[in-house]
């Protein structure tokens, strides 16, 4: 049987994320966990490495802007949201391995919102924290060809 009300929605932003051409740089996988929450699973290799060995910080904040966005997107049922502005907090460097993007809406119910994000590692440090705004576009969640898909 296939899922219905927020699951449903939860699983269409699930495919949407997966669809995203971005991810075939950032091999990652989205997880709605509950209304005004998500995870992001990543695995860091060196391919996302600067120059002294550790992670890029396009690495950071690419995975906390998308855990707070879909956090706040778990919320909106209609329309896409974007961010309109994020903060990074970037408080060690981060290696090769598994590390999980854990998203949380904050506030903002109707037109914006915000919502807050950390960076874990398997042995459950932080390494990196941030906070977002985002605000509903003009584009249609059923438009966009991977949340159909779900």
């Amino acid at each position: 049987m296939p899922p219905e009300g927020a699951a449903a929605h939860y699983r269409a932003l699930e495919s949407l994320y997966a669809a995203a051409p971005i991810n075939r740089f950032f091999e990652s996988r989205l997880e709605v966990t509950a209304p005004g929450e998500s995870r992001i699973h990543f695995s860091v290799d060196r391919r996302h490495f600067h120059a002294a060995g550790a992670a890029h910080g396009t690495s950071y904040f690419k995975m906390l802007d998308d855990a707070a966005f879909y956090a706040c997107n778990s919320l909106v049922t209609d329309r896409f949201l974007l961010t309109t502005q994020f903060s990074l907090l970037l408080t060690r460097p981060l290696g090769e391995g598994p590390v999980v993007a854990e998203g949380r809406w904050i506030s903002g119910q109707r037109r914006v919102f915000v919502a807050e994000a950390r960076l874990v590692t398997v042995d459950g440090d932080e390494v990196a924290r941030g906070t977002g705004t985002f605000m509903r576009s003009r584009i249609a969640l059923a438009s966009l060809p991977g949340y159909a898909a779900a």
